[in-house]
């Protein structure tokens, strides 16, 4: 038996679950798919075919009847070909020769080095091509139906000197594994071969090569009784995408151990090298690479070799360690912990080992690495078998993986959103501005919730429950919301004295305020993010307010301490906090903010956005049309900070959309809009008139004509609306009351 038991039960148990659902294809679809490709790319048929025509049927993979069309993208009831392993990834020059659109000519060679080839070259390697997976096809026709290792062995030997070009390639081992799916396994690169019998606790064969593993998949289905195709769709399920295993040394040097406790109660893999700083801007590129040795030297001088290896250490740590990852932290070879890798890197400049990555803990069993590997490398990727093998074993024994560990893609916002995530990525805060009405708050509010909801939970807001909901926008919640005020204080957003009866008596008693108390909840979860929305940040006195916190608000401060006046105790602000002010600008600008705020902020600026109401009409008014013009006559008569008084979209909308009845458009303009627009011009009728128009404003007596919101008195007020806007008339019936109202006022200042 090559599986042992319990992995064996759990495989089959998923392949029935699987089978009842109907994720799996039947046989009769499998002999079918199978018969199909045998029938158009099978040996006999490219065995009759040369010159142009044999290229074009090999390797055009614009068109969809060609064998590498086949391989890679077809994927419907003729030949679903996703379902029998995927070679996706990576440019056309993988399969040898391919015809490049841009060049208008065949082509071949590598990434960094493209040749263009002849028709008559390219025709001479696919029948290169041809010739090799014919003799491929031949030697696995050949294996005998009960191979053992020996055979795959030979076999692997004999594809590299028989068929060197396609053998080693995915979409030459897929070609052969369709015309052999009884021989042959459906995982198409080398990696995830062996990865997935690491899963399953089978040691792969110590040689390399694709073909050689193969037997160890033969036999897994012979002992399980299913058929290959089934057996790579269950493991797809079972374990997801392969993941790499990380030993992360837990000592400064100085004491055995001595920085396991802050990993293991801080949820983080950590390494020292405390002299260099942030690394979040150093992309995983050679570039980064080159300058990441260049300061390892400047820090660290010792010899060319030992910092070359210092800085790959650390390079590995952040940029090739992965979310999902395996670290396995280790005292020299005694394995003290394993944990999955949850997030990117980040850097705590408050610790002597300030890089760190945020960790899940899976086991904290103490046993030995079976294999001496990396002892004396702080950051080392283990490979030997032996070891990765031991490792599944104790997660599989604690259940820890039992299912699949799917990769997380980061998530990246759309739209407004997307530009506020990628200033929350770089500055770690953000102010939205602009005029009343532009929508700040609302988008302050999708943005935070999407982002927590998307880190804690893996969807988005909208698909979560109730309960997880709670989790996000409740009390304590990711995301929390404040707003400021003139008398919005220090103590409000930090700490103060706050009185409270006890027996009897006033005292006063020491409260954490909101940015504190969030601070403290991401500091016992590093895993997860939390944000502080804040509304009205401009009417604060943000000097008072904030106090000491402008010194380790910035990014590059993150994790540094201080010492707060009132408690005397040490506090930093975490990494994974992250805060959304908005500002109407109509209250203050931006100019006029504490500069030392506005250099730690980003700022993204929100104007009234018309597109939102352009097929908006009430009554004939139509609505974006109607504010646009309303804008410019803003912009035209208030003086020149006009363009922060213009009015919001957001006033004509109703839950996400515009609104669609005229009595609320009534309300909307004379309790939101008017009002305002009386603060904007201080009481100066002449300036409101010019822009509401002579209808709604009457200069003379200096009042708004509010008759003209009373029940009764819609087509006047529709009248008034559309007064500026030219390129739409009024009906000459409507034109009557207009005459009438305005006649009607000036007998009445006669009568004055």
């Amino acid at each position: 038996m090559i599986l042992n038991d319990a992995v064996a039960e759990r495989i089959m148990k998923i392949y029935e679950d699987m089978y009842m659902k109907g994720e799996l294809l039947s046989q009769a679809q499998l002999t079918m798919y199978y018969q199909t490709f045998q029938a158009k790319f099978g040996p006999e048929q490219l065995a009759s075919m040369d010159g142009y025509s044999l290229l074009e049927f090999m390797h055009n993979i614009s068109n969809r009847d060609s064998l590498v069309y086949w391989l890679e993208f077809k994927d419907d009831e003729e030949f679903p070909t996703k379902r029998f392993g995927s070679i996706h990834g990576g440019s056309n020059l993988k399969y040898g020769v391919y015809l490049s659109k841009e060049r208008n000519t065949w082509v071949t060679g590598s990434s960094r080095k493209i040749v263009e080839l002849s028709v008559e070259e390219a025709i001479a390697i696919a029948r290169r091509h041809r010739d090799q997976l014919l003799k491929g096809a031949d030697l696995l026709d050949k294996l005998p139906a009960d191979a053992g290792d020996e055979d795959y062995l030979k076999l692997q030997i004999d594809m590299n000197e028989q068929a060197p070009d396609v053998s080693d390639t995915a979409w030459g081992h897929k070609y052969f594994s369709l015309l052999f799916p009884d021989k042959l396994d459906c995982y198409h690169v080398p990696d995830y071969q062996r990865a997935h019998l690491i899963r399953m606790g089978v040691f792969p064969p110590p040689q390399e090569g694709r073909y050689v593993i193969a037997g160890r998949y033969v036999a897994i289905t012979r002992q399980l009784g299913i058929h290959i195709n089934h057996l790579m769709a269950v493991l797809n399920k079972m374990n997801g995408r392969p993941y790499r295993y990380w030993r992360i040394g837990t000592s400064d040097g100085t004491k055995p151990r001595n920085r396991w406790d802050l990993m293991r109660e801080g949820n983080c893999v950590a390494v020292g090298f405390s002299k260099i700083e942030d690394l979040s801007d150093l992309t995983y590129d050679k570039k980064s690479h080159l300058r990441l040795k260049e300061i390892m030297h400047e820090k660290y001088p010792t010899n060319p070799a030992a910092e070359g290896r210092a800085a790959q250490q650390l390079f590995n740590f952040f940029g090739a360690i992965s979310e999902n990852d395996l670290v396995i932290a280790a005292d020299g070879g005694t394995v003290i912990g394993i944990g999955r890798v949850t997030g990117d890197y980040y850097y705590d400049p408050s610790s002597d080992f300030p890089h760190r990555r945020p960790v899940e803990w899976l086991s904290f069993d103490e046993w030995k690495l079976p294999e001496a590997e990396g002892l004396q490398t702080t950051v080392y990727e283990l490979k030997k078998p032996q070891n990765l093998i031991e490792i599944e074993r104790i997660l599989f024994k604690r259940k820890t993986l039992i299912d699949p560990v799917l990769p997380k893609k980061k998530t990246i916002l759309e739209g407004l959103p997307g530009r506020i995530q990628a200033v929350l990525e770089r500055k770690s805060q953000v102010i939205l501005y602009g005029p009343p009405g532009t929508g700040k708050t609302y988008w302050a509010e999708i943005t935070a919730r999407e982002l927590a909801a998307h880190k804690r939970f893996g969807k988005a807001f909208s698909e979560l429950s109730a309960e997880e909901q709670e989790v996000i926008f409740g009390q304590n919640g990711l995301v929390q919301l404040c707003s400021f005020h003139p008398s919005y204080g220090y103590e409000d957003f930090m700490e103060g004295y706050r009185p409270r009866t006890q027996n009897g008596q006033m005292v006063f008693e020491l409260q954490d305020g909101i940015f504190k108390r969030l601070c403290l909840q991401a500091q016992q979860n590093p895993e997860l993010n939390y944000y502080l929305i804040i509304d009205e940040i401009n009417r604060g006195d943000i000097p008072r307010i904030f106090g000491e916190l402008l010194t380790v608000l910035e990014k590059n401060k993150r994790g540094k301490k201080i010492l707060l006046p009132l408690s005397r105790q040490e506090f930093s602000v975490p990494p994974n906090v992250y805060i959304i002010g908005t500002m109407n600008t109509a209250d203050r600008s931006i100019a006029l903010l504490d500069t030392a705020l506005r250099r730690r902020f980003g700022f993204i600026e929100l104007m009234p956005d018309t597109e939102l109401l352009k097929d908006a009409v009430v009554d004939g008014i139509p609505l974006g049309s109607w504010l646009h013009s309303l804008n410019n006559r803003i912009c035209q008569n208030i003086g020149r900070d006009a363009r922060n008084l213009q009015i919001g979209h957001a006033y004509l909308m109703e839950k996400d959309r515009p609104i669609h009845s005229l009595p609320r458009l009534m309300r909307v303009v004379q309790e939101d809009i008017i009002p305002l627009l009386e603060e904007y011009c201080y009481e100066d009728y002449k300036t409101l008139e010019l822009i509401l128009g002579s209808v709604l404003v009457d200069a003379k007596q200096q009042r708004i004509r509010h008759e003209l919101f009373e029940p009764g008195r819609e087509d006047a007020f529709i009248e008034a609306l559309l007064e500026h806007i030219p390129e739409l008339t009024i009906p000459e019936d409507r034109l009557v009351e207009i005459d009438d109202l305005l006649e009607n006022d000036i007998d009445e200042q006669n009568s004055d």
